[in-house]
């Protein structure tokens, strides 16, 4: 499968045992897995996010509308910052770091954007391959952990190792093969 130039919009794959159901935006990849579910009672239906591999659990119960209305929450409108995304958190730092985030212009939380945007930009091929390389390992551990070669594959995809990658996971079904490279390319092939 080859890859877009630019995934725009975050796309989910959702897998009925080893086969592909959909690859889409989440909503699209709701509507088709209630309908495959509605459709046949038995099979388990898994999702996974493609930016991060990680495997996202739904509940398929009552409507589409309700389905997708639980996955996907309406937008807050309201007084305050949400609309501009930021999101408050904790952060442990020693002494002496708050001491110099108090003296840099515009404070400590203009500092730390300021910090970690430099830092995006100092080697983003390297976030890309790494991030790619996580998510292909969080996808590969559910869908091909009990697989033959498993290990093997999982070496040579932390190694970035390509060429072996694919010949480890020739015996695998097709559609976990071919989603696999997915989240790979195109960072793995650079």
């Amino acid at each position: 499968m080859t890859s877009e130039s630019i995934r725009t919009e975050p796309t989910y794959t959702a897998f009925v045992g080893t086969q592909r159901l959909v690859t889409a935006p989440l909503a699209e990849t709701l509507r088709q897995a209630k309908a495959h579910l509605d459709l046949k009672a038995t099979g388990q239906v898994l999702i996974f996010s493609d930016a991060s591999g990680q495997q996202r659990d739904y509940d398929f119960s009552g409507t589409l509308e309700q389905v997708l209305s639980r996955a996907i929450p309406a937008a807050r409108t309201g007084p305050g910052r949400p609309k501009l995304g930021v999101v408050s958190r904790e952060i442990s730092l020693l002494p002496r770091h708050w001491d110099w985030l108090e003296t840099q212009r515009g404070g400590a939380s203009a500092t730390l954007r300021r910090l970690i945007d430099e830092a995006r930009k100092a080697d983003p091929e390297g976030d890309r391959l790494r991030l790619a390389t996580e998510a292909a390992g969080r996808f590969m551990t559910v869908m091909a952990g009990d697989l033959p070669g498993y290990e093997e594959a999982s070496r040579a995809l932390y190694a970035h190792d390509p060429e072996r990658l694919q010949s480890l996971i020739q015996g695998w079904p097709e559609a976990v093969q071919t989603h696999l490279l997915y989240l790979l390319d195109p960072p793995f092939s650079t």
